[in-house]
């Protein structure tokens, strides 16, 4: 595989899995109940993986972390039009811990994940368009 091609791949991987991401919070969001946490969770990995994939294409190296406003912040310097738009993302990083484990009680509105869910999908539309339409997610 030419580094192109691996770089080809592994963005688009991240992207899918990003897309993916927003399809489980989704249907989590249509079981009854809801399955309100596991929704929040998926929103932060959104975006999470699709910050990953556009780092990834620009060949930029990326810690282990679930800080959006970091990647956000990493991504921007490589494009201006992302500005603003990891601050924008930072108030889901709580979801990428928060509920993994028990011992803080926490039970969060089904209104809450709606809100996350649509913040996340436009701060997902708005990467994606920052990237060119071969590593788009099918």
């Amino acid at each position: 595989m030419q580094p192109d091609d691996f770089r080809l791949a592994d963005t688009k991987e991240w992207l899918s899995r990003s897309a993916e991401d927003l399809r489980n919070a989704e249907h989590d969001l249509t079981a009854a109940p809801p399955f309100v946490r596991d929704a929040l969770f998926h929103t932060q990995q959104a975006v999470e993986k699709a910050w990953k994939g556009f780092l990834a294409w620009h060949d930029q190296p990326f810690s282990k972390t679930h800080n959006l406003e970091e990647l956000g912040h990493q991504s921007a310097g490589l494009d201006a039009d992302l500005a603003g738009f990891g601050a924008e993302a930072a108030p889901l990083n709580k979801y990428a811990v928060r509920f993994r484990y028990p011992g803080e009680p926490y039970a969060p509105a089904i209104e809450e994940a709606r809100e996350a869910l649509e913040l996340a999908r436009r701060i997902v539309a708005h990467i994606l368009t920052r990237l060119p339409s071969e590593v788009q997610p099918d």
